[in-house]
């Protein structure tokens, strides 16, 4: 089982959601815990960030957790899924969405416990990718020494800026004077936007190292300590990575500077 587990919690009332925080936050394998009070933020939050074990109220008033579970299961078909509920009535359904687990309110920390355990104890040993960033010269990227193909051009060039700002949050609109310089950031060049980060993300999938990404709240930032990236080595002082610097950086982006 991997280091860190992700969670997601959603309960529509704030008392029981904090509730709910405080006894994952005494769950060992939960190290990431993003919790909502609105079914349709959740649902962005999981079709853009990694996710592990969602646990949910099933009786919501925007999306009722049975219909969020199927939604989300669209795009994350193996998220794992433990509902709480102050009703027993409800329980056929849940297992009709193939949840792996289902608990009465109020919930006890040792029934949740095992619950989660259980839910994640089918979730395979992962063996971390190695993913080399080479940023001096020309800009790629490697994931256990497999050079990565990107579909657009434009796509690796927003990695690359992302790589660049050093893990700081990139928004949509400076993404795209990055991309396209002087253009108008108008309807059409959103939806430009929308197909290379779609594009990019998609890239990062069929290497399965999607999570290097993070999108929260319109922005998008790259989780540094996924990648060996040569610069962020020399910037720490490594030897090597400052004798491997010759003043050339990111070929060929016309935004990209590095002082050394």
């Amino acid at each position: 089982m991997r280091d860190i587990m992700k969670a997601v919690l959603v309960d529509d009332e704030k008392a029981g959601l904090d509730y709910l925080e405080m006894l994952c936050k005494n769950i060992p394998i939960l190290s990431d815990i993003k919790c909502f009070t609105k079914s349709r933020d959740a649902y962005g939050w999981c079709k853009d960030n990694p996710v592990d074990i969602i646990i949910l109220d099933i009786n919501m008033p925007d999306i009722n957790g049975i219909t969020l579970v199927s939604k989300i299961r669209e795009v994350k078909p193996d998220i794992r899924v433990v509902f709480v509920s102050a009703y027993e009535k409800y329980a056929l359904d849940a297992f009709g969405v193939h949840a792996d687990g289902y608990l009465l309110k109020p919930v006890k920390q040792d029934s949740l416990t095992k619950e989660v355990e259980y839910a994640l104890s089918g979730v395979m040993v992962e063996k971390e990718k190695h993913i080399l960033v080479k940023t001096f010269g020309t800009f790629d990227i490697q994931v256990d020494g497999k050079k990565v193909s990107f579909a657009r051009s434009k796509s690796k060039e927003l990695l690359a800026y992302l790589v660049d700002r050093q893990g700081r949050a990139v928004n949509r609109a400076n993404a795209f004077s990055i991309l396209w310089g002087d253009g108008v950031y108008d309807r059409s060049m959103q939806k430009q936007l929308d197909v290379v980060i779609r594009s990019l993300k998609a890239t990062l999938a069929e290497y399965n190292i999607g999570e290097v990404l993070e999108m929260q709240s319109g922005t998008m930032c790259i989780r540094t300590e996924m990648i060996d990236c040569d610069m962020y080595k020399y910037l720490k002082g490594d030897k090597e990575a400052i004798e491997n610097y010759h003043g050339v950086y990111m070929t060929p982006y016309a935004w990209a500077s590095f002082s050394g």
